[in-house]
């Protein structure tokens, strides 16, 4: 994997969890009260979160010509472990939870 592939990989996937948490604030009031049914708050999430991803993952392999499986297991790995690394530092001190009850 050349290196611009691999700057193509981080960013997006930093991305597809900024944009989504950005978009989170839009519903909440200070005092971190939610103004929208909590249901509809996750909808909106896991909706944003998707076009998020999937935008970027067009971007990404429409510049791939081979090894697609090799690709796709490489970005969905890494990925996850972004999305989880900035769980654990920034969404787990806002919850005030621990790492158990997050993936619970």
């Amino acid at each position: 994997m050349t290196r611009k592939l691999i700057i193509k990989n981080i960013l997006p996937g930093f991305l597809s969890w900024l944009i989504p948490f950005a978009v989170s604030f839009l519903f909440y009031k200070p005092g971190s009260e939610l103004i929208i049914p909590y249901a509809s708050f996750k909808l909106i999430r896991i909706v944003v979160g998707a076009i998020t991803a999937c935008y970027f993952l067009f971007r990404y392999f429409k510049v791939i010509d081979s090894d697609y499986l090799k690709n796709v297991i490489i970005v969905g790995f890494s990925w996850f472990i972004i999305n989880i690394i900035l769980d654990t530092i920034v969404l787990i001190p806002i919850m005030k939870g621990t790492f158990i009850n997050y993936f619970m």
